[in-house]
This record gives structure tokens, sequence and C-alpha cells, in this order.
């Protein structure tokens, strides 16, 4: 399988994810895409395989991913400060991967039902359903 990590800033979240994922995925393929090259770094250093920076890397690598996991704005055009364009949004929500999104209620976004937890517990719960996915 194909894993596909996308985050933007400082790309805590994504260097989080990767760190907890790669040893349940040693026998898969974790691609960190950035939408920048500071989030890029952040996530190759935590243990990913390949890593991309850009619009472009997201539109081509979410076409034949299996799994797609960051923040739920990376579904929502221009979010994370603008970083998402809305090509990346429509290419990433398009897109036949699991995806697996960290409910991070900022920039006027709440997604109504979701308990309110620390980002290390919303890490924790992606790794589990990951882990479902990889089964």
């Amino acid at each position: 399988m194909k894993i596909v990590v996308i985050d933007g800033q400082g790309g805590r979240m994504g260097k989080m994810l990767v760190e907890k994922i790669k040893p349940i995925a040693l026998d898969h393929e974790i691609m960190a895409i950035g939408t920048n090259s500071i989030a890029t770094s952040a996530m190759l250093k935590a243990g990913a395989d390949y890593g991309a920076t850009g619009e472009n890397p997201i539109v081509w690598n979410c076409k034949d991913t299996d799994i797609i996991l960051g923040p739920i704005g990376i579904i929502i055009a221009n979010a994370l400060h603008g970083e998402i364009s809305p090509k990346m949004a429509q290419a990433i929500g398009e897109s036949k991967a699991h995806k697996i999104l960290i409910p991070v209620n900022k920039c006027n976004l709440k997604v109504a039902g979701v308990i309110e937890m620390s980002l290390g517990d919303y890490i924790d719960n992606a790794v589990e359903e990951v882990k479902t996915l990889l089964k």
C-alpha cells in the first residue's frame, strides 16, 4: 500500500503521523508531501520514505495512493493560512484513497460531534485507523 501524509505550516502533525505509522507499515511506502519545504523536511526526518513539496506532487500522488492522512484542512481550499490551493483540495477530495483526517478546530472550522482531544490522542486514533486498513 502507498500511504501519503500531507501537512503544511511547520509539519508538526505530519511528523507525528509519520513517526507513529512507520513502525506499523514497514512493508508499505510512506510518502510525505508538504505544502512547504519545512513541512516536507520535518516528515522526512521522521522517517518517510520519500518526500515532495507543493501543489503538483499532491495532485499527482493522490491519483494512485491507498491512504491519505493529514489535517482536515487539506480538503478545504485556501486552508492552512492559504497553503492549500483549490486544486490541491479538489485532488485530495476526489482521490479514491481512504482519507484519515485530523479534526483541527481552527480557522473558523468546527466539526460537529467530534470530541475535543489533544493532538497526540487524535494522532493515536488515526494510527489505529491505519492499522485497520493495513490488515
